[in-house]
């Protein structure tokens, strides 16, 4: 694989708010790290802001084992049995009885005590080693108290209190409310959940964002970008499940699935489903397609095959393979328009993978994937 990123640059992190979508971010900063690529500073908002921390501390090791090990008792006062059992709709599994004392618990409180969450924030964020990093780290917050959005370098936040900031940038609305330094706080996401013009304001010129699409306005559909910035994209390319989903199973899964979207965006992998390092050009992939035809036309659909036959028997050799079957194939599996030999073999590639259930979490070469597919 060659690498598509400059690693002698510095970058800044846009890191967006999304709860317990937010293991995405640290597979992503695994990928990233592990390339080499130099993180100057983050910007985060909610989860974000969090993560930012633990990348501006450079603790991998930490933010992965809090990941890995994250449960809604970890972040909320709540009984993890209750919560599975509620999850699953599986009513026979919950203990009513203690399910009725959480939901009086919460209205009581008029919200979820996160106790747990600041907590885990005190235990895990070594201020000390946070300051003396090198690295900038911004968050992002609306003050309930001075009605406005708040974005806060750590540098400027007092001794002791970059905790609470922290906790100020995740408050979700459902959340009891409680003051932090004598302030209240409502989640930042909700007013900048992905603050690329924070980083724009402070001078970043190489920009990478990290996308989980959680809740709350997002600032980089509105901000414009100069000419002398670069700002690239890591985001998943299916759904990471809901904002409070603190399952080990889903967690677990989205780290895993940011670390190899992030090996997409610095190796230039190709594929929809699949992690694929194809860089040859396309005639190579055409002349696949040519040598191949008779495996891929197997994939399409009994209905089609009146229409090839009959394509067949009025145009010969390569002119039924580029005026029928392989437009055929491309409709069949939605291929924009203007695709190209290559697109189109891997799509085939990927769907008889898929069919096969052959592993994605892995980079191949079209060569092994095919190997593979002969050997399932």
């Amino acid at each position: 694989m060659k690498l598509q990123v400059d690693r002698t640059k510095e970058y800044g992190l846009v890191l967006e708010g999304g709860g317990a979508k937010g293991a995405y971010q640290i597979g992503a900063w695994k990928a990233l790290r592990e390339a080499g690529i130099q993180v100057r500073g983050v910007a985060g908002a909610s989860v974000g802001a969090l993560n930012g921390a633990l990348i501006c501390m450079d603790d991998l090791e930490k933010a992965e084992y809090i990941w890995e090990n994250i449960s809604y008792s970890k972040v909320m006062d709540i009984d993890d049995g209750v919560m599975a059992g509620v999850r699953s709709r599986d009513l026979k599994a919950v203990d009513m009885k203690l399910l009725t004392e959480e939901i009086k618990r919460v209205l009581h409180d008029r919200g979820l005590d996160i106790t747990p969450l600041r907590e885990l924030i005190a235990n895990t964020v070594d201020e000390e080693r946070l300051r003396g990093s090198g690295r900038e780290l911004y968050v992002t917050t609306y003050s309930v108290s001075d009605r406005q959005l708040l974005t806060v370098s750590v540098r400027d936040i007092q001794p002791g209190a970059v905790g609470d900031m922290l906790m100020a940038s995740a408050y979700l609305p459902v959340f009891k409310r409680e003051e932090l330094g004598g302030r209240k706080y409502l989640d930042g996401g909700g007013w900048n959940n992905v603050p690329l013009d924070v980083l724009l304001d402070h001078g970043y010129r190489d920009i990478i964002v990290v996308r989980i699409y959680g809740l709350g306005f997002d600032s980089e559909k509105v901000t414009e970008i100069p000419e002398d910035v670069e700002v690239g994209h890591i985001a998943p390319r299916q759904n990471l499940g809901g904002i409070l989903e603190f399952e080990k199973k889903r967690v677990r899964k989205n780290m895993k699935l940011g670390y190899f979207d992030g090996l997409r965006f610095l190796y230039g992998l190709k594929g929809r489903w699949y992690y694929l390092d194809a860089p040859e050009d396309e005639a190579w992939y055409l002349d696949r397609l040519v040598r191949e035809t008779g495996l891929w036309r197997t994939q399409l659909p009994p209905e089609l095959e009146a229409v090839l036959t009959e394509g067949e028997q009025e145009l010969p050799g390569y002119r039924y393979y580029m005026e029928v079957l392989y437009p055929t194939m491309a409709r069949h599996w939605k291929l924009k328009p203007g695709w190209d030999y290559r697109e189109l073999y891997l799509t085939l590639l990927e769907q008889a993978a898929r069919r096969r259930r052959i592993s994605r979490f892995r980079v191949y070469t079209p060569q092994e994937l095919t190997e593979k597919l002969r050997l399932a």
